[in-house]
């Protein structure tokens, strides 16, 4: 008996041994130090300016204010223009202080964009109707990268204006509809409003996946025991799809946490993420900021909580479905004339209201000046030939092709690495591995950026890797670990598509593990390494945090040889307003758009798979 638990302890040795050979040595340790070195150690360096905050600040009203909050949530006034009363309708929301203006926002954006999400999705996969097609995608079209003028469109749209009827929305009322209203949103208020529109649809794609995979069996044998309508969705339907309703809303949340480009349109500078990126705006980029730090700390730590929290919920929750194997078609069907109703005057115009940012950046390029006026004026392409003949603008789409087409390679490397060994060798730490692929997800980028900022400066001081001295490398090594999931996860489905007996057939004829991935499994992944490499490669381009931070260290964005990325020189324009430079920021804004669609179309018509929506 001790000799054959002898034999097996050696067989497992050999089989560890044969597993671990230089190849698939080189494919674990170069993704751990990678990870290590350029996200786990500059994250953790956030604290060490932390350290020096002292927590009894936090109690300040500058900070916290829940009892004696500033400003007024909505006001009502009455004006006399032209002869005529105008009902004067100001939403601006109170400020409750930096931190839990940021918290407050985070949970009304999340909340309300699930609710949203949910209905829409729910509709979407479970009604055929006329135009279903084209409602879908027009669901997606908010998620289109526009990073800062799609919030500026906000702005114009529902914005404070000194006269009356000065924005779109209230000239709609006005004009149109001869209401004698007049409806401003700012501040805190405008800043949601752009989230919600902005983050909605990452909890309709999820939640559209989880309506489509509940097991149809489960709604009708609780249809057969009495459950009707509303009923029935509130009791089987909705607790089978949270799983999807968890994941959406803990992005929404991470990401309105972290998003920048709201607050700056709105020049709302009360919230964490606004003070971050002033941080590295003025002068104090030059020495450490315990307020900066314990705030980068503050938003890692509730964003690691909810990334956690929501990987332990679906993991230890159990949704058992019925049939097992194959796939089972999903019940959808035709509503009557009140649901028709409800889709054509509730749903498709909810739709409608949230593509206006795109729709708005698009006209705006297109115009010649968008002043004091509630519409654009006039009509004019020289933007688009201005942004690549303006050296500064041109500069800086240069700068993201070679920041992202570097950042891609070194994510296609550490991707295929980490996909190989956690897909085909069954050793338990590599969990840990697959693990730190994906956490880039939950972390946001501000806080990478800092962490950079104070471990490359402050730490090592080491100077090709200073953000201070030249952004360039940093940038690159930033965007690789914080776009590496969209690869990832890509590389490791085709990986888990691929039946190990490949392997072992190639290896039993003699080939070497390095032989057998280079000619068998890279050639059998091809489309879904090329679809990871563009999901990548889309969002390193609209990448904002880093580029806003990092990249604005590198020089003025109007010089010939500054280093900031498009994103950079579109924070520029709307920040530092100039002629034109809101329309050359939306041209620039059209110009992500395009690229994003483009790779739309390549991954679901060439590739023949599912397009990925996130990151911000």
């Amino acid at each position: 008996m001790a000799a054959s638990s002898g034999n097996v302890r050696r067989g497992a040795i050999e089989r560890i041994r044969y597993e671990l050979e230089p190849m698939v040595i080189l494919q674990i340790f170069f993704p751990v130090i990678m990870l290590v070195v350029f996200l786990v150690m500059p994250v953790a360096a956030t604290f060490l300016a932390a350290r020096y905050f002292d927590l009894g600040q936090l109690s300040s009203a500058q900070y916290w204010n829940p009892w004696d909050p500033t400003g007024k949530g909505i006001e009502i006034r009455r004006l006399r223009v032209g002869g005529e009363t105008i009902t004067r309708i100001i939403i601006a929301g109170k400020n409750y202080g930096i931190i839990l203006n940021s918290l407050l926002n985070a949970v009304i954006v999340t909340v309300v964009a699930s609710i949203l999400g949910t209905i829409v999705a729910f509709v979407l996969a479970r009604y055929e109707f006329p135009g279903k097609k084209i409602v879908r995608v027009l669901a997606i079209v908010p998620l289109l990268v526009t990073p800062f003028v799609n919030a500026y469109v906000i702005r114009k749209v529902f914005g404070f204006t000194f006269q009356p009827g000065g924005n779109t929305i209230s000239w709609f009322l006005q004009e149109v509809l001869h209401l004698p209203v007049d409806v401003v949103v700012k501040d805190l208020a405008g800043v949601a409003l752009a989230q919600i529109i902005t983050f909605y649809p990452i909890v309709y794609l999820n939640m559209f996946s989880a309506f489509l995979n509940i097991d149809p069996n489960l709604e009708e044998q609780a249809e057969n025991l009495g459950a009707r309508g509303f009923k029935l969705f509130r009791t089987v339907t909705l607790p089978l799809a949270l799983p999807g309703l968890a994941a959406g809303s803990t992005l929404v949340f991470i990401f309105s946490l972290e998003d920048v480009g709201a607050p700056v349109a709105f020049n709302f500078k009360y919230m964490m993420s606004y003070k971050i990126l002033e941080y590295f705006q003025g002068v104090e980029a030059g020495g450490e900021s315990p307020v900066v730090g314990m705030m980068a700390v503050l938003m890692l730590s509730i964003a690691l909580v909810a990334f956690v929290g929501i990987r332990q919920y679906v993991s230890l929750r159990q949704y058992v479905m019925l049939s097992k194997g194959g796939r089972w078609k999903p019940r959808i069907s035709r509503p009557g004339w009140k649901g028709l109703l409800v889709i054509y005057l509730v749903v498709v115009p909810l739709i409608l209201f949230t593509i206006i940012p795109q729709v708005g950046v698009v006209v705006l390029s297109l115009s010649t000046r968008w002043g004091s006026t509630p519409l654009p004026e006039g009509f004019t392409l020289s933007h688009f030939r201005d942004i690549f003949e303006r050296p500064g603008v041109f500069r800086g789409i240069l700068n993201s092709l070679a920041y992202s087409l570097s950042a891609v390679t070194i994510i296609v490397l550490i991707a295929v690495s980490v996909s190989y060994v956690t897909s085909r060798l069954k050793l338990r730490f590599l969990t840990a591995l697959d693990t730190m692929s994906t956490m880039p997800m939950a972390i946001p980028g501000l806080v990478v950026a800092y962490g950079y900022f104070m471990f490359f400066t402050k730490v090592l001081d080491i100077r090709i890797l200073d953000p201070t001295v030249d952004p360039l490398l940093p940038i690159i090594l930033a965007y690789s670990v914080r776009r590496l999931p969209f690869a990832a996860r890509s590389i490791f489905a085709g990986f888990s598509q691929v039946h190990p007996s490949l392997d072992e057939a190639a290896m039993n004829l003699g080939a070497s593990r390095a032989r057998t991935l280079a000619t068998i499994l890279i050639p059998m992944l091809l489309l879904n390494i090329a679809s990871g490499t563009l999901l990548s490669f889309v969002y390193c381009m609209g990448e904002t945090s880093v580029s806003v931070t990092l990249g604005m260290l590198g020089g003025e964005p109007t010089s010939a040889d500054h280093r900031s990325p498009i994103v950079g020189v579109i924070y520029d324009f709307i920040s530092n307003p100039r002629a034109n430079s809101p329309q050359l920021a939306a041209a620039l804004g059209v110009l992500l758009m395009a690229l994003q669609v483009t790779t739309i179309i390549i991954i679901t018509l060439v590739f023949k798979q599912t397009y990925a929506f996130l990151g911000v």
